[in-house]
């Protein structure tokens, strides 16, 4: 007879009395003051080191993502703060709920898409294939675009920059180059590479799986958010927030459907 599933394991940690045990290495011998907080993710996460190029690349990438201002995370983070001041985890929790396919976690759906790209036979008629159900659809397209950096993101441009002279550049980061090709000829005007699609393709090439790339997002915005809710908290902003609200979104009866 089958003795049934096999118990489920974990590969990740255990202690004992005196230490506790990370992916097979010591936590007090081998791992504090030895490593990195970013090479200590990406084991973590992996189960393998990162190379020292690896380990420059997402430093970057972590601190490229950090910030940017008063965005809806910050702002949820903030308000929420305001609320309950005595749980920053809340204010923090409210700010993460934030990060999806539209901000800071784009990086996801971009690195499914550079996935198409690396894994297609003919690499420019995949991007080329990207680019026209995009625009035909006319939906948002992951890694591309932003707002306020015209014609191009500085962070991206940047952070390229650094893959290419660490030698990190790999498939990914060509599959990225070639989508934004294959974009500005489909759309007929450029559009830029953003920070977020830089990061995909920097992570790909670092060996991240897209199915986890968001979570480097969210670890990276997690620090944002606390320097946001400490300045929350020296020097509240909640009340000129709320009151910017009400200005920019008046009150309309007319609209009620009554």
């Amino acid at each position: 007879m089958s003795s049934g599933p096999e118990a489920p394991t974990t590969s990740i940690a255990s202690h004992t009395s005196d230490d506790v045990f990370v992916r097979g290495r010591s936590l007090c011998k081998e791992l504090i003051g030895q490593r990195s907080f970013t090479e200590m993710i990406y084991f973590q996460v992996l189960g393998r080191m990162p190379t020292p190029d690896q380990t420059a690349l997402i430093d970057a990438c972590l601190v490229a993502l950090m910030e940017h201002g008063l965005t809806p995370s910050v702002l949820a983070a903030r308000l929420t703060y305001s609320s309950a001041p005595e749980a920053v985890q809340g204010a923090v929790a409210a700010g993460l709920l934030g990060v999806g396919s539209r901000f800071v976690g784009s990086m996801e759906g971009c690195a499914t898409l550079l996935q198409r790209i690396v894994a297609a036979e003919d690499g420019e008629a995949e991007a080329k294939r990207i680019a026209v159900e995009h625009r035909g659809t006319r939906a948002p397209l992951p890694g591309f675009g932003h707002p306020t950096h015209r014609p191009d993101d500085p962070r991206a441009q940047r952070l390229l920059e650094l893959a290419r002279s660490r030698q990190v550049a790999g498939r990914h980061v060509a599959a990225i180059e070639t989508l934004s090709a294959a974009v500005d000829a489909t759309y007929g005007r450029h559009i830029t590479i953003n920070a977020t699609g830089a990061i995909a393709a920097i992570l790909g090439d670092c060996g991240v799986p897209s199915e986890i790339a968001r979570g480097f997002g969210l670890i990276a915005r997690c620090a944002g958010l606390i320097g946001h809710l400490y300045e929350e908290h020296e020097t509240p902003a909640m009340r000129a927030i709320w009151d910017a609200a009400e200005r920019a979104v008046p009150y309309d009866p007319g609209r009620s459907g009554v």
